[in-house]
């Protein structure tokens, strides 16, 4: 498996957002640049950072975040500081963390930490946590102790502004900007949403983690082995799945890890980590490999998918390899209906992303339908 380089990105503009005022802390650390897609399966410009190897986590499995990324990190994108929780869940041992004390806190909303004993922990869920759109947004941090598990039977967490069983609060469920919901210094595994849609019939995919409308902020957590629905189109998210959340910012990924090792990717049919339709994504300092999208009818984006009309992909200090799609797009699928949305990849490296069927030329393990001149490329390495 190939060591990961030290990644830097300058982000695309968003829609309906200034690229300034979201991204400009972002913009300073980067510099700029371009590039074409011919170029891209070689470094271009100035040479690429030096190999640098991740650290060997204290729990045996893959760290939070990719060590080398160097990506200054936009406030909105920060970790949200958690010293005056709403909600402890947990009275100071393993054994008072419990799956019915993380849905309560979920559905009340506000700031939830855990107190769980000095030990990491997992809580096999048996319920869903499902946030409640007119309660305060939620934010869940698990102080990089604590591992929420759907037991290879549920999805684990559940937003969606368009479900009246959560409340409506608008009448424009499908744009509204509220709830934001972030999770941080926490660890999903054996998400799985296969056949659970809740009665709403575009809930498919996110095995961990399913957002409809509101916004989504992941910084700091791990996702292992969380599973979809293996076939069909227009469906996916192992970990995550975003459809149409606000356009007001991207769904933020910061210093986060999708898999990271042989036995801890995510599986669906679309978007081995994450999936997006009509949702734009920012990923920092992150890391994603050995994911894979296995869908016939379906089986693009073994890290990534995205679909809809404009949207923006920016990837930044973060490593992409060793991922698998059956059909388009090893690392990368990204269909932008109507040729506006766009993609930045700068001083970064997708690496040994295996697209079945079909790929961009020039482009190795990333499918992309996008405005002319994407993706921008500078200083980076896209290779097979």
């Amino acid at each position: 498996m190939p060591l990961d380089l030290a990644l830097l990105m300058r982000a695309p503009s968003l829609r309906l957002v200034s690229l300034a005022a979201l991204f400009g802390g972002l913009l300073a650390g980067c510099g700029g640049g371009g590039g074409d897609p011919a170029a891209a399966s070689s470094v271009t410009g100035e040479a690429a950072p030096a190999l640098v190897a991740s650290p060997a986590p204290t729990d045996g499995a893959p760290a939070a975040g990719y060590v080398g990324g160097s990506c200054a990190v936009p406030a909105a994108a920060q970790a949200v500081v958690t010293s005056t929780p709403d909600h402890v869940v947990g009275t100071g041992s393993a054994a008072s963390c419990t799956s019915d004390a993380v849905v309560a806190a979920v559905a009340a909303g506000g700031i939830t930490t855990f107190n769980c004993g000095p030990d990491p922990v997992t809580i096999t869920m048996t319920k869903t946590a499902k946030v409640f759109n007119d309660k305060p947004d939620v934010v869940l941090d698990g102080g990089g102790k604590v591992t929420l598990s759907g037991g290879g039977t549920l999805r684990i967490l559940y937003q969606n502004t368009c479900d009246p069983a959560q409340v409506w609060t608008s009448s424009r469920c499908d744009i509204q900007d509220t709830p934001q919901t972030t999770v941080q210094n926490l660890t999903f595994v054996d998400g799985d949403s296969t056949a659970q849609n809740y009665g709403q019939g575009e809930v498919y995919g996110g095995g961990a983690i399913y957002v409809r409308g509101g916004r989504m902020k992941i910084v700091g957590s791990r996702f292992f082995r969380n599973r979809c629905e293996a076939n069909g189109a227009d469906l996916g998210g192992a970990a995550v799945r975003a459809f149409g959340p606000s356009a007001a910012a991207p769904v933020y990924v910061v210093g986060s890890t999708f898999g990271g090792a042989a036995g801890y990717g995510g599986s669906c049919s679309n978007g081995g980590a994450l999936s997006g339709l009509g949702a734009s994504f920012a990923v920092i300092n992150s890391l994603m490999t050995n994911n894979q999208a296995t869908g016939s009818g379906g089986g693009g984006g073994g890290a990534i998918y995205m679909d809809g009309n404009t949207t923006d992909l920016s990837i930044c200090g973060s490593s992409i390899h060793d991922n698998t799609a059956s059909e388009g797009g090893g690392a990368i699928f990204d269909v932008s209906n109507d040729l506006t949305g766009t993609m930045a990849i700068v001083d970064s490296v997708l690496q040994s992303n295996v697209s079945g069927k079909f790929e961009t030329a020039g482009l190795p393990g990333i499918y992309l339908l996008a405005a002319p001149g994407q993706p921008a490329v500078t200083r980076s390495t896209i290779s097979k």
